[in-house]
């Protein structure tokens, strides 16, 4: 049986789960950013960027301030952080394992 808890969980995870999504929070570790900075240190196109700071702005995961006729990013909570780094840490201990079991593979089949 789904929860209200459940589905709370998997939005968040998917807001996590597009690549732009995950490098525009990586490059805002530094700080704020506006659109136009981003899609520069990005390499894409500026309304690519703000689609995806769309989701993560209504997701929560990020803020924005308007100066002028610029908007600025933030990352809305720091703690995110945290939790991308423990994200980083499980995949690489996944992918030495692939990557072992790889190197298992290919000289078991270089075996005559």
């Amino acid at each position: 049986m789904e929860s209200a808890l459940h589905r709370f969980k998997a939005e968040f995870f998917k807001a996590l789960g597009h690549p732009v999504r995950l490098a525009i929070l990586d490059a805002l570790r530094e700080g704020e950013k506006s659109v136009g900075r981003l899609a520069e240190e990005l390499g894409l196109e500026q309304p690519s960027v703000s689609q995806q700071l769309g989701v993560l702005r209504q997701r929560g995961f990020v803020e924005a301030r308007k100066e002028g006729t610029s908007v600025y990013y933030r990352t809305a909570d720091p703690d995110v952080y945290a939790f991308l780094d423990l994200g980083r840490t499980i995949f690489e201990r996944h992918l030495k394992t692939q990557s072992d079991l790889l190197s298992e593979l290919q000289e078991t089949s270089a075996q005559p």
